[in-house]
């Protein structure tokens, strides 16, 4: 018989659906009234019940926790970064949540400093996340956006580096900041009232380098974008010669320019917005390095003289096999990174030219064989020909390697350590295809222990499918716990993402979002026909519109899975939509289209999970909300919670269903603040997976367990079976 932890008290069994049940609102619509003291007491309730639950599993919980502390480095030190001036790194203690960042002159190592203490700043909050942080341009000032709630609104702060007093400047902004080249002043964001953010402002600064005093001279508005489609991004060409403004929806984009050096100058137009035409630039002295899809689907690069005289010329044309997702640009060329369609796979391309723009060097950056996640590192300097990569996959860790352009000498600078009994090479990855409801080919990545490899596996299966990101294999050294017991972890790479490309964010959005869930569901199919996976033993696994992605699959194949773990699930997909006074509401209208239009109303309404709910069918379900989230809210999750839990609680034979819910009252979309708070919590989620897996084992599991025999559902579990491999 399947361990599972015992019965709870009968009013933690039953979960507090019943008591908080309002005849009037059978969708718990109430929930969404913050102010009404019973939502918090209702999810207080919850809390307390998921407590109940895992009481049992807390031995486990603490061995998955410190299995997960044993096999990290905990003491990390960043690499360093020398700029102009300093090199600049970060270091965190093994004991602490947050980094400490130092420096030294780049003539005198010697003199190392502290000039940032980020784990001294936590101890004052429950909750600390940096939105940004930057250097001025003599890297004597540090300015930085904070966000003390967990509702990503920030607030500003500057100071006199290494050791001045910080100076608040500003509240209620977003994250970004960016310094002008006159060392005076900074660009940052601010939100419209539905979090969107829609203006950049210019902020003039009087900084006092002898008294290391810092004062707001002017607090001014450069550039407001009124749709509420678009949002504002800011950032600077690596030339460090224009300061660019980003307005942007999810397929349309436009760019303002403004001289790094004049930031007074009113911003410039450099190609007006066109329906569904995105473009990306960047520059080298004399020229406009430009990456667009006006008429081509998968982009094309062009470059056109700065003053913007003669015609653009073709650099890198349209290519059916491959989209190009951006450009970087040296004072000696640029690299390119391109997404291979046929292989799902990112690559990275150097090119060198002349003064005509003639290419006089083509050429793929080395990396290591596919498929894994690929990118440049940091690298400050215009016309460094030393260049930082940065790869990983399922079964390596980061790492950082430098190119030497000039000699082709590839070297290692560092990889993440790893401890344990479980090490890279004891890993087995692999790549398949499903074959999809028409026919097209969906790759799906996975990784279990080797010697386990050539059997049916319990399996964790990961999507996302959203916004057109490219979900490229990463390691985990958590998820290294999950496959020392023996599981599986596998991602379906389905459409909405972008790991074939372009067309394959365009086949899984607006009216094609349906291609996502046939894509998770072939997914699951495909693991069990391959001999990967226990079709019997499957947990689904969705993150935000991940969440989504589970819920939806959930309604059309609930028994596909012995149980699901939906993180901030996006699953009042149609009400929110329909609300425009939410955060982001608006700007998400070209992902998944207005309800204000019928036809868009009922194709959201087709397949949002709550909206399509079989409260009768689905398997157990494990929901984290955040209270302060602003892009999912709680109370998604605290609906999708409290109707299962209805079901349960009314039917008999659904009385022994585990439907939980754990709202962190502390945090947002992105959880706990502090990577401790983050791992523990990551081990109750995976406490929760090898429950549902039935993978627990006799030792790791609290002598309560065994005191109180499990009660056996009056139906068989999803996940009980006989099979169980060596662990």
């Amino acid at each position: 018989m399947k361990a599972q932890p015992p019965n709870a008290p009968a009013a933690a069994t039953r979960g507090p659906a019943l008591d908080f049940t309002r005849q009037d609102d059978n969708a718990w619509h109430w929930l969404e009234n913050r102010d009404d003291p019973a939502v918090s007491d209702f999810l207080e309730a919850a809390n307390r019940q998921a407590d109940t639950w895992f009481a049992p599993l807390e031995s486990l919980i603490e061995r998955l926790y410190q299995g997960h502390l044993a096999r990290r480095e905990l003491a990390v030190k960043g690499l360093p970064s020398r700029l102009d001036h300093f090199t600049l790194w970060s270091e965190t203690a093994a004991d602490a949540d947050y980094p400490v960042w130092w420096r030294h002159p780049n003539d005198a190592p010697q003199s190392r400093e502290v000039f940032f203490d980020l784990e001294a700043r936590a101890q004052e909050h429950t909750f600390l996340e940096l939105g940004d942080m930057a250097l001025s341009p003599d890297e004597q000032w540090l300015a930085w956006t904070e966000d003390t709630q967990g509702d990503e609104t920030y607030r500003l702060f500057i100071k006199r580096l290494p050791d001045g007093a910080e100076h608040r400047l500003l509240d209620d902004i977003g994250p970004e900041l960016c310094w002008a080249e006159d060392g005076q002043t900074l660009l940052f964001t601010r939100y419209d009232a539905t979090q969107r953010p829609d203006s950049a402002w210019r902020l003039s600064l009087s900084l006092d380098a002898a008294s290391a005093d810092a004062r707001v001279e002017t607090d001014e508005l450069v550039l407001r974008e009124d749709d509420a489609e678009f949002w504002i991004g800011l950032g600077k060409t690596r030339s460090r010669a224009w300061l660019t403004i980003e307005s942007a929806s999810k397929d349309t984009s436009e760019t303002h320019l403004v001289p790094a050096h004049a930031p007074a100058t009113p911003p410039h137009c450099f190609q007006p917005r066109r329906p569904g035409v995105e473009y990306a630039l960047d520059h080298r002295p004399g020229h406009f390095y430009v990456l667009h899809n006006e008429g081509l689907v998968h982009f094309q690069l062009e470059v056109e003289n700065e003053d913007r005289s003669g015609q653009r010329r073709v650099l890198v044309p349209h290519r059916q096999e491959t989209t190009l997702e951006g450009v970087d640009a040296y004072a000696w060329g640029l690299v390119i990174a391109e997404r291979d369609h046929l292989e799902a796979q990112v690559r990275l391309r150097r090119l060198e030219f002349d003064s005509d723009h003639s290419v006089t060097l083509d050429a793929p950056l080395p990396c290591s064989p596919a498929p894994l996640s690929l990118g440049l590192g940091d690298s400050p300097h215009f016309d460094d020909r030393v260049l930082r990569l940065r790869e990983e996959s399922f079964c390596t860790p980061p790492s950082w390697w430098s190119l030497d352009l000039d000699s082709g000498e590839r070297r290692l600078l560092k990889r993440q350590p790893l401890h344990g009994d479980l090490a890279p090479e004891d890993l087995h990855c692999q790549r398949l295809w499903a074959e999809s409801h028409d026919g097209e080919r969906v790759p799906v990545s996975v990784v279990c222990r080797k010697d386990l490899a050539n059997q049916p596996l319990p399996t964790l299966l990961y999507g996302y499918g959203a916004y057109g990101e490219a979900l490229d294999p990463w390691f985990s050294v958590s998820r290294l716990e999950l496959l020392q017991r023996g599981a599986a972890f596998a991602v379906a790479h389905v459409r909405g993402g972008g790991e074939r490309g372009e067309p394959w964010y365009l086949a899984g959005k607006l009216e094609h979002k349906p291609n996502s869930f046939e894509d998770f569901l072939a997914a699951r199919d495909a693991l069990v026909d391959a001999g990967v996976s226990n079709p019997q033993r499957i947990v689904a696994y969705g993150a935000s519109a991940g969440g989504l992605l589970v819920g939806a699959s959930l309604n059309r194949a609930p028994q596909a899975f012995c149980a699901a773990v939906l993180d901030v699930p996006f699953v009042d997909v149609l009400r929110t939509m329909e609300n425009p006074d939410l955060p982001l509401t608006t700007a998400e209208y070209t992902e998944w289209g207005n309800p204000s239009h019928a036809a868009d109303a009922r194709r959201i309404g087709s397949y949002s999970p709550l909206d399509n709910l079989d409260a009768e069918a689905w398997p157990p379900v494990f929901l984290q909300g955040g209270w302060h989230d602003s892009r999912v809210p709680y109370w998604e999750p605290a609906k999708l919670y409290a109707r299962l839990s209805l079901a349960n609680a009314e039917q008999a034979a659904l009385s022994n269903r585990t439907t939980l819910l754990k709202t962190d009252m502390t945090s947002g979309h992105g959880g706990a603040s502090g990577r401790f708070k983050a791992w523990r919590e990551g081990a109750r989620q995976d406490a929760f997976v090898l429950w549902a897996l039935d993978l627990l084992d006799a030792d790791l599991v609290n002598a309560d367990l065994m005191d109180n025999p499990p009660v056996e559902s009056p139906r068989p579990h999803p996940c009980s079976t006989d099979e169980n491999p060596q662990a």
